[in-house]
């Protein structure tokens, strides 16, 4: 038995339990996701995310692989974007926030281009080298070895593709990161019982942001793993910071 242990937001957990817990999270919040992310961002995730797919530079006939790509906002874009001749293949770990994610792109006329894989993204079953583009958005910060998950999107990158990480990071301001906290820990929590009834995997999602890596030694890690050209955008203020690299 593994003895080791990790993060689950601020508590210390041994490290076979954080992925169930994880996943008990989301099955809570999977029907009510999207509505959370446009009430606790104010709508600014859909900028975020916009400027995400702009860097992502996916053009028609590419294979994209979208991980933790939950409710599918990325993989719905990079469908019409890679066209027909193209795949975009929708990866989360988690079934309930999969089956969310499908509805929701069934409903949109979403069809052949699209794949549904329930992975993990420490050992991506996938063969080397074989997409042009993958995305990470939201998700990096509740897998439980994050330097496993990099080592696995770089290796089923092709040469010359790119990773693309977005994800809550460090506000550069200190006055920003004080009101950002008072808010996180306090109107966030009260925000996820009102509309989820979940109080608690709320304050979860606000610690596991705490504990994520800040801007540069993410830039670092995913140097480690073997990608190159790694540079970051930090967004409103460094509360989200985009990262970018290349696999050469």
């Amino acid at each position: 038995m593994d003895k080791r242990t990790t993060h689950f937001g601020y508590q210390e957990v041994p490290v076979d339990e954080k992925a169930s817990r994880v996943a008990d999270v989301f099955h809570s919040v999977a029907a009510r996701y999207d509505v959370m992310n446009d009430l606790m961002s104010f709508g600014v995730h859909r900028i975020w995310k916009r400027l995400t797919l702009e860097r992502a530079g996916v053009r028609p006939g590419q294979r994209v692989l979208d991980i933790a790509g939950g409710t599918g906002d990325l993989t719905l874009k990079f469908s019409r974007q890679v066209g027909p001749r193209g795949q975009v293949i929708l990866a989360d770990i988690n079934e309930s926030m999969l089956r969310v994610g499908r509805d929701k792109l069934l409903d949109h006329g979403v069809g052949g281009n699209v794949e549904y894989v329930q992975a993990n993204a420490e050992c991506l079953p996938f063969p080397d080298n074989s997409f042009d583009c993958i995305t990470i958005a939201f998700g990096l910060r509740n897998v439980t070895d994050k330097d496993a998950a990099l080592r696995s999107m770089a290796r089923v990158l092709k040469p010359g593709g790119r990773l693309l990480v977005l994800e809550f990071s460090k506000p550069a301001n200190p006055l920003l990161s004080r009101a950002y906290d008072d808010y996180s820990f306090h109107l966030l929590p009260k925000m996820g019982q009102w509309v989820a009834g979940d109080a608690d995997s709320y304050r979860y999602l606000a610690e596991s942001i705490r504990m994520h890596p800040d801007q540069e030694t993410l830039k670092d890690m995913m140097e480690a793993a073997g990608l190159e050209r790694v540079e970051y955008t930090n967004l409103t203020g460094g509360i989200v910071a985009l990262h970018r690299g290349i696999k050469l």
